[in-house]
């Protein structure tokens, strides 16, 4: 899909250059919200550049995740999509921002709300949709589900509140020793924020000057609890102490781009980690089980959808700044939707793995010989399947 996706935004573009329709010099200007800072003299501009080219992959990107959350929703509520489900809608903005400030040396580790990220870090939509459904066409081979997908330099969801942020220092950690230049995001919830292993990564990469970017996803609510009413402090992008953060309109792509590409320049250089607040918010409850309507009003969201949503505000400045038209969107709005509902029914009709495959690429190098099954008297044989990834 991804490249189907690539070669409709390389055909717009060359229409567009030969027809004259009005696009002035392919770029334009825009102005963000403020940026809070904590322990920083200067922060990101607040004027962005943006080209017509990234205009249109940004956009891709964020109707791409919505359609996709879409289609996982009607998959759970059709049961063909079993156990847990946490959709990304409403937050489209915080991953495809981020992933327009990465370079191919850095590396990503979520949490348990993954599909998005999965995306946008390389797995085609065909493949998170099979992951979700269990299919061996699935990026995991259907052996991950929701929380546990995987790809070259993303190194997951994960489903223990909080643990991936030690992990991610890890990776960047990694990163440091082998002078790949990298630097590691770790993303987690206002929920997990006031996990005690969070503020324990926080000493320790800053002692070693880990070039870690701590995110923190504020969607408002940790599950079904908002977040004044679990941190004494809401204020996340100062609850590194000596760590210095960032708030960031997390609803507004372009001003996360702007963040982000500060975080990723600040950790390279040498200077540490740095914390991120992305004000963001779910439009679904915290998973498929949750309404999401017993703590937070009908009337809350529709505003947000109404007055903040990352995609309709972005597709209204791109619009409105000439850099694309109302058709343009139109059409790239069907292709999307076509491509998930082509990437749905593939996902459907695809098999699981057999039980020959549940013992395979447990490791990348076995050196255990048979792997343990329900009993020590029931092992099974260890087989390789795919390649390993991220060693």
């Amino acid at each position: 899909m991804a490249k189907r996706v690539s070669q409709y935004i390389n055909k717009a573009l060359g229409l567009i250059s030969r027809n004259g329709s009005g696009h002035t010099t392919g770029e334009t200007q825009f102005e963000t919200k403020p940026f809070k800072l904590h322990k920083l003299a200067e922060g990101p501009s607040t004027h962005v550049t943006l080209t017509r080219a990234e205009a249109l992959d940004m956009y891709t990107q964020m109707h791409t995740i919505r359609r996709m959350e879409t289609s996982a929703g009607n998959l759970y509520k059709d049961k063909i999509i079993r156990g847990f489900c946490h959709l990304y809608a409403g937050q489209e903005a915080v991953a495809v921002g981020f992933k327009h400030a990465l370079r191919p040396q850095d590396s990503v580790i979520t949490a348990y709300r993954a599909h998005g990220w999965t995306y946008v870090m390389g797995v085609p939509p065909i493949e998170v949709l099979s992951e979700l459904t269990g299919r061996r066409t699935g990026c995991a081979r259907g052996k991950g589900g929701s929380m546990h997908m995987y790809t070259k330099n993303f190194y997951g969801g994960n489903g223990i509140v909080g643990a991936q942020v030690p992990l991610g220092v890890g990776v960047a950690l990694a990163a440091q020793y082998k002078g790949t230049d990298g630097v590691c995001v770790a993303l987690y919830g206002d929920g997990a924020a006031n996990q005690g292993q969070v503020f324990e990564v926080y000493n320790m990469a800053k002692l070693w000057n880990i070039p870690c970017i701590f995110v923190c996803e504020n969607n408002g609510y940790g599950m079904g609890t908002s977040a004044v009413r679990a941190a004494a402090s809401t204020e996340y992008y100062t609850r590194g102490d000596f760590v210095p953060g960032i708030w960031v309109d997390g609803m507004d792509v372009l001003a996360v781009r702007q963040a982000a590409r500060l975080a990723v320049n600040y950790c390279a250089a040498g200077n540490g980690p740095i914390v991120i607040e992305a004000q963001t918010y779910r439009y679904s409850g915290h998973s498929m089980s949750d309404p999401g309507t017993s703590y937070r009003t009908r009337e809350e969201v529709q505003e947000v959808r109404q007055t903040r949503d990352p995609i309709t505000s972005f597709k209204e400045k791109i619009i409105t700044s000439n850099l694309v038209t109302a058709e343009e969107i139109k059409e790239i709005d069907a292709k999307i939707r076509t491509e998930i509902d082509e990437a749905t029914k593939k996902a459907k009709a695809e098999k699981e793995i057999g039980l020959d495959e549940i013992a395979s690429d447990i490791y990348a190098n076995n050196v255990e010989g048979e792997i343990r099954g329900l009993s020590v008297f029931q092992p099974l044989k260890h087989v390789r399947v795919g390649p390993a990834v991220n060693l």
